[in-house]
């Protein structure tokens, strides 16, 4: 999986983070105060990338986390074949790929669609 570390404290709203081994794009960000006895922490809400599952956690600014890095590429729809499904031309490898497609896309063949790929997996924004 394509990921870097980062500090807690580095992260912002509309970023992505790995949770439970899911990439997330961050909903909400928010720190408490250092208390008596420790450290700053973060509370860090998200949303899953691939499977829109809401995921949180809460720890020290200071922590190391992994940030996953998806990629944003264009592609060119050639087939439509159910609501649901869709072939799509990688427009960078000219590989074609079969992807689910949004509920509310409206998509037809020689549409120019942004989609975001993580170690195989696929959605299109």
């Amino acid at each position: 999986m394509a990921r870097e570390q980062k500090e807690v404290r580095d992260l912002q709203e509309g970023g992505y983070v790995l949770m439970d081994g899911a990439a997330c794009k961050i909903t909400h960000y928010s720190t408490a105060k250092p208390g008596k006895h420790g450290s700053a922490k973060a509370r860090v809400e998200g949303r899953g990338v691939f499977d829109d599952k809401k995921r949180s956690f809460s720890q020290p600014v200071d922590a190391k986390i992994w940030v996953p890095i998806i990629e944003r590429k264009q592609g060119q729809v050639i087939n439509v074949e159910s609501d649901t499904v869709a072939q799509v031309m990688d427009l960078d490898s000219y590989e074609t790929i079969t992807m689910q497609t949004p509920s509310d896309a409206n998509l037809s063949p020689e549409d120019d669609i942004e989609f975001l790929e993580l170690d195989g997996q696929r959605k299109i924004v």
